[in-house]
């Protein structure tokens, strides 16, 4: 049996490294002339400073699965991601906590006091929001809205946050203490020497074959037991049934010979900003020292047919077309879709890794038990 994997980003690596390991031959197909997908990171020849290349990578999960799977390939190092917004003149802390509201309102609220106040001024009176915009009205009101997510959520999406699902905002975007941790995951951290290093690591097996900068044609399934797709479910079948939405990012790179803004991520939520965000990667290694720094502004918009794809959209308006690939895609024989392009979903890094892992375990299973190999791995596909 030879399998063939079309995508060399975590998702192939970790599909391909299970088969290997099992004695299972895996030709892995790459169109970039890199390893690691969008998570890829190099050392910027100038500064020496650790980029990463298509914007940054923070690992953090709660799957003790897969930070023990991870932590075998690399060593981690403690991150936490403390992310500052600048907005009409003022720099605040994300996520929105007791610190941002009291220097935004002026005030010295306790915790209590503060819950109070911030559901005095959320709309109560919408039960079921039925967009973007009213899920933050009805969390934390207009004010706060407005200051951090309308015009921040306008530029990256590129559109009115009244016409985004109110899915996209799915928890409650307030803490009630000083916790400026942007997630709340128990591991969190960014490997030593970057993510490419970590998916060299784990597609470093006898059993795999590496194929850069080469396009798989989908008539070459025929030439494997089984292929693995983690590329856009759309491109797979030409794009018959028209194109999937998404947003993708352009990168302005800067090099200053000082610290530039005293942080890894702050984000510019005045419309007036053309860009969402500034990077400063020497602050994602904290364990380095450089004499110059690195940034990069960050710009939003829709993505082309040979631009690279970042964001899916998922409008309501494209469900009907999802489900047409879905229908395809189910047709398909010999083909399995996998990751965040594969089923067009917007995941992290950790349940990336978690996904590939369910994959190949179900995969194994399928071949010792003469089962055929599921097209899809999830159930919530659609």
């Amino acid at each position: 049996m030879k399998f063939a994997i079309v995508g060399a980003g975590f998702t192939g690596a970790v599909i391909a490294r299970e088969l290997a390991e099992k004695g299972y031959e895996v030709d892995v197909f790459e169109s970039r002339e890199h390893i690691a997908g969008n998570c890829y990171t190099e050392r910027c020849n100038e500064t020496s400073v650790l980029i990463h290349k298509y914007g940054p990578h923070i690992f953090h999960t709660d799957n003790v699965e897969v930070w023990e799977y991870i932590n075998k390939f690399c060593n981690f190092m403690p991150y936490i991601n403390r992310v500052k917004s600048t907005y009409d003149g003022g720099v605040y802390s994300l996520p929105i906590n007791l610190h941002t509201i009291n220097q935004f309102f002026g005030k010295t609220l306790s915790p209590n006091e503060a819950i109070e106040f911030i559901a005095s001024l959320s709309a109560s009176d919408i039960r079921e929001p039925k967009n973007f915009e009213e899920q933050a009205y009805k969390f934390i009101g207009k004010d706060l809205y407005k200051a951090f997510f309308h015009g921040y959520t306008l530029k990256q999406w590129g559109m009115e946050p009244s016409n985004l699902p109110a899915s996209i905002l799915k928890r409650l975007p307030v803490r009630f203490n000083y916790n400026d941790n942007y997630f709340n995951h128990k591991y969190q951290g960014i490997p030593e020497n970057g993510y490419t290093e970590v998916v060299a690591k784990i597609i470093d097996h006898e059993n795999i074959s590496v194929k850069l900068k080469t396009v798989f044609e989908r008539k070459q399934k025929y030439e494997y037991t089984h292929t693995f797709y983690s590329g856009p479910i759309d491109s797979w079948f030409n794009n018959e049934h028209g194109v999937l939405g998404y947003r993708t990012l352009d990168f302005e790179q800067e090099i200053h010979d000082c610290d530039y803004q005293g942080c890894a991520v702050m984000n510019y939520a005045d419309t007036d900003v053309p860009y969402t965000r500034i990077t400063e990667h020497k602050h994602f290694s904290p364990w380095e020292s450089h004499d110059k720094t690195v940034i990069f502004k960050e710009y939003s918009r829709s993505c082309e047919i040979d631009d690279i794809p970042y964001y899916p959209i998922r409008l309501v308006e494209e469900k009907e077309m999802l489900n047409r690939y879905i229908d395809a895609a189910e047709k398909e024989k010999g083909v399995s879709f996998v990751g965040r392009l594969g089923t067009y979903r917007y995941i992290d890094m950790d349940v990336t890794i978690g996904e590939a892992l369910n994959a190949a375990k179900v995969t194994l299973s399928s071949i010792e038990n003469e089962l055929k190999i599921p097209v899809f791995f999830i159930d919530n596909v659609r």
